[in-house]
């Protein structure tokens, strides 16, 4: 797709493209050009969300090995979890105003309640997002998401969600291998694929049929598992169930199939040995490990990340010079993803130009995106709890509007955009969302959004005073492109934008002096309002641009 036709929405953009032959040549060499603004924006907003200000230049003064090192490598804690924002709409008769809910006892036929603790969780993982520190934790916690698709209405127990994006979370840049293990065992995707209800008597192959076909083989030609294999799994995976007290699985063995289970040569003709008693939870480790033998698992990952991260098609020239020797580091590595992942940020591929401002913002990347790169003001959890919750759910509102509502995507492959040929990523903007997106832009801009108490809106006047010559309104212009957007725009547009931040006069002076008389007292309310006025539709026009849409 050209970079600035993603919103000529014709009839035949459904029809498949002839994918060309090389769009680009390069591959995983590392990358050794030059570290500037471009690239560190280039990389900021691909592995979190945005690029804000200041991490533009922290990351700028590292170089580049040492930013992508950086943003791989980061301190394991784990964030204080979701807590009772809901106490005025919905009565909690387990935990008060305030508190976390997580750990607390089930829930016996309360949908309102449920909803409402979904609701907590959805605003609390968009308070993470915003707040992230410089690490991809955040970024990932997302692409697993999709990966390990669960919907939040269909598991129904918030306690169970929570529990599947903390597995998600604590796993994110570990072993692929051990991320799938935990998130088979985990009670959300136990009741989401209904796992929990698989037993010798009865197997369910649901969750067996999704390991093989979404979460760790796909289902490109090379992938060649059968019909066979999924029952087999099945039969593997009989006997788990979930404690609702301690939120927790475990292994029923009266409930597993003790049979032997064979699998087809694509699994390596392998059979797995029917155990009896506690034993039959080593069935689980013997079929992973036959899974994980099967190279097309890493080819598989590889083009996941390849689609997420940096660019939808993958043509042969892709496929050869970047996802073969990428899924070779995968399995060379044992499917730890940080060696994975910083192979690919810091190879020439990934900063060729080609592959930059080419992906089209998922509606997180753009409502988030869009507060920490303008550093939105959002009220603190700690002296305001309902305020904060509140501001954290007007975003991921606006993200859900706009089709990527976190904690529940549409299918059990995840947002259509990710996987979905040939539009992929285009497939986020139609004629229902993208004027969502200009209207959240447009209010964030202007009056701002409230919500139980908390409001968000763009400060203007703080964001140019984090740039480097506020004053010249030419570099003020073209500071706020580089960090805005992506791709650089047309010589009329750097003039329209110029003149607005000149009220249509032709010499700078009338800026720099209306901008200075601000700085000089900034409590003249009538020399603010001039810059206010001025700078809100100078920022409202740069997002208002399609070249905003791009990442």
């Amino acid at each position: 797709m050209d970079r600035r036709s993603f919103l000529a929405l014709a009839p035949s953009r459904n029809k498949k493209a002839p994918v060309k032959a090389a769009r680009t040549l390069s591959g995983l060499a590392p990358y050794t050009g030059p570290w500037n603004t471009a690239q560190v924006v280039h990389l900021l907003k691909r592995a979190m969300f945005g690029a804000a200000v200041p991490d533009v230049n922290y990351f700028k003064g590292l170089g580049m090995d040492a930013a992508v090192d950086a943003l791989l490598n980061f301190a394991d804690t784990t964030p204080a979890p979701p807590i009772n924002n809901y106490q005025n709409d919905e009565a909690d008769p387990e935990i008060a105003a305030g508190a976390s809910w997580v750990m607390s006892a089930p829930i016996a036929d309360n949908d309102d309640l449920e909803n409402a603790r979904r609701q907590s969780f959805k605003a609390w993982w968009l308070g993470l997002m915003v707040n992230q520190p410089r690490s991809m934790r955040e970024k990932m916690t997302l692409f697993w998401h999709n990966h390990f698709a669960t919907e939040a209405v269909t598991i129904k127990d918030a306690r169970y969600v929570y529990n599947h994006n903390t597995v998600l979370r604590q796993h994110a840049l570990g072993n692929f291998k051990a991320l799938t293990k935990a998130v088979t065992l985990e009670p959300g995707m136990l009741v989401y694929l209904n796992g929990y209800l698989n037993e010798k008597t009865a197997a369910d192959e649901n969750y067996a049929r999704e390991l093989l076909e979404l979460f760790t083989c796909g289902k490109g030609e090379m992938s060649q598992y059968t019909e066979e294999d999924v029952r087999a799994a099945a039969r593997v995976l009989t006997g788990y169930r979930i404690n609702p007290t301690t939120i927790t699985s475990f292994f029923d063995a009266t409930k597993h199939d003790i049979t032997n289970k064979e699998f087809s040569a694509f699994l390596f003709n392998r059979v797995i040995s029917g155990r009896t008693g506690p034993d039959g939870t080593k069935e689980l480790d013997e079929l992973l490990n036959v899974i994980f033998q099967q190279e097309e698992v890493a080819k598989y990952l590889c083009r996941r990340f390849y689609r997420f991260f940096v660019y939808y098609e993958i043509d042969d020239a892709t496929e050869t010079n970047v996802i073969t020797p990428l899924a070779q580091i995968f399995r060379t590595n044992n499917y730890e993803i940080k060696p994975l992942l910083s192979a690919l940020f810091k190879s020439e591929h990934f900063y060729d130009p080609l592959n930059m401002s080419c992906l089209i913002k998922s509606p997180i990347d753009f409502s988030v995106g869009l507060c920490r790169e303008f550093g939105v003001q959002f009220p603190s959890v700690t002296t305001d709890y309902m305020a904060a919750y509140g501001a954290w759910s007007i975003v991921q509102q606006a993200a859900a509007n706009q089709q990527q509502n976190i904690g529940d995507p549409p299918l059990v492959s995840g947002w259509e955009a990710y996987f979905q040929e040939p539009q992929f990523h285009e497939l986020w903007i139609n004629t229902d969302t993208y004027p969502k997106r200009n209207m959240y832009s447009d209010q964030m801009i202007t009056s701002g959004i409230s919500r139980s108490g908390g409001t968000i809106v763009i400060d203007p006047m703080a964001f140019a005073e984090m740039l480097s010559a506020p004053e010249d309104p030419i570099q003020l212009r073209d500071e706020s492109l580089s960090i805005l957007h992506r791709m650089d725009v047309s010589a009329e547009v750097k003039e329209a934008l110029r003149k607005i931040l000149l009220s249509d006069q032709d010499m700078d002076y009338y800026w720099t002096t209306a901008w200075n008389a601000y700085m000089a007292d900034k409590s003249n309310m009538m020399a603010r309002e001039v810059v206010h006025g001025r700078l809100q539709s100078f920022y409202k026009y740069i997002m208002d641009l399609s070249e905003y849409q791009l990442s």
